[in-house]
């Protein structure tokens, strides 16, 4: 809990330049409106486009958010913002069943271009997981960069983990394949694979994946699978584009955002929320193993909108 409490304070001050870039333009909008018109929902739509909430996810807010005012009669401005904030929260619901893989045997694939913190946020997951009483194997398959495999053995290291493979140029599928029996052997509860990130060359990056894919179903098919691609949420609408291509090749079945915290991009966790249809599943913000946690639409939302006054902590009396 204490952890937990940290990390919202963490949020809050991590996503200032966000609440900057699209808190203050909505709320002078709800101020310098008198009435409900088209221009009011245009600078509005302005107003969140241009803090990365992506041109999509605005017009499926902004089409809510209408209907909303028709069917409740509202005629003031300033009463439609707890409404917009609501459509907002709406889009980025994770639902009961994102963190199966958590409770269940399984493998967990995670992949991102070099740069946006995929190994350091592994070491991370590899903590997290520990710390849960978890037995956790850790398999170095991005064996393509330099450095990577050293890297990740700094990491488990320092969470407490086993690490298999690490050799440069070695074949990624190999590298799998000795992990799943290290994995079966000692019983692990979750597998997790640091895969390469070259989108420049899908077609390679795709059939690699494949591969690895086969020798999990060939010699692994109990266990639970998991695809979380990690985005760097300072690059805006370039992570959506990323999280575009990644799907192509690989079934993404979360996304790890890193880099929230003075960012005035935060906006972008809605927009691939909503334009992909993937979830947001961790956020961080910041260097430290508990800088990495679940993503809460209720908890981001209230970070986003509430905070700068005491009103942002637990208003509905839940355990945050």
């Amino acid at each position: 809990m204490e952890e937990k409490k940290g990390f919202f304070g963490r949020l809050v001050s991590g996503l200032a330049k966000t609440r900057d870039n699209i808190v203050s333009g909505m709320d002078s909008i709800f101020r310098g409106f008198s009435s409900i018109d088209e221009d009011f929902y245009e600078e509005l739509e302005e107003t969140l486009i241009m803090g990365d909430l992506g041109v999509r996810t605005v017009s499926d807010i902004l089409d809510d958010l209408r209907e909303k005012v028709r069917e409740q009669h509202i005629k003031e401005p300033a009463e439609c913002r707890e409404l917009l904030i609501e459509s907002i929260r709406e889009q980025m619901d994770v639902g009961e069943t994102a963190y199966e893989f958590e409770d269940r045997t399984s493998v967990v694939f995670v992949i991102g271009v070099n740069g946006v913190g995929k190994t350091t946020t592994i070491g991370k997951l590899a903590g997290k997981f520990k710390s849960q009483g978890k037995r956790v194997i850790l398999a170095a398959a991005d064996t393509f960069r330099a450095a990577a495999g050293e890297q990740l053995r700094e990491w488990a290291d320092r969470a407490g983990v086993e690490m298999i493979g690490g050799q440069e140029g070695a074949d990624p599928a190999a590298v799998v394949f000795d992990a799943v029996a290290a994995a079966k052997a000692r019983r692990a509860d979750i597998l997790l694979c640091d895969t390469a990130g070259r989108l420049h060359n899908k077609k390679n990056l795709m059939e690699e994946l494949k591969k690895i894919a086969r020798v999990i179903d060939r010699e692994y098919p109990e266990a639970y699978r998991e695809t979380l691609v990690v985005l760097d949420a300072t690059t805006g609408q370039n992570a959506l584009a990323q999280a575009k291509e990644f799907h192509e090749v690989a079934d993404i079945t979360g996304v790890i955002l890193t880099k929230m915290d003075g960012t005035a991009k935060g906006g972008i966790a809605v927009a691939i929320q909503s334009e992909l249809g993937i979830p947001v599943k961790y956020i961080g913000v910041g260097e430290s193993m508990d800088d990495l946690q679940k993503f809460d639409a209720d908890e981001f939302v209230r970070a986003l909108f509430y905070s700068g006054g005491e009103d942002g902590t637990n208003q509905d009396g839940k355990e945050g």
